[in-house]
């Protein structure tokens, strides 16, 4: 893992397309703002990891499952 400094309205570049922000820092929350093109998502890890286990349930589910969910 890549630990770096940065101050209130300083930057970083993930690749050359996403640039992540320092917007504000308030005692133990820091404020990031993150500018990347639409076709990569972002989320909070906690979303994306409700999104992949709702994505794994739905492609384990076999077609008699489909009947309970109408």
């Amino acid at each position: 893992m890549l630990v770096l400094s940065r101050q209130r309205d300083e930057s970083i570049m993930i690749g050359e397309d996403v640039v992540v922000t320092i917007v504000d820092v308030r005692g133990e929350r820091v404020r990031l703002g993150i500018d990347a093109p639409t076709e990569i998502p972002v989320h909070r890890r906690e979303v994306y990891e409700a999104i992949h286990r709702e994505n794994q349930r739905a492609a384990a589910a076999k077609p008699e499952d489909i009947d309970t969910i109408r």
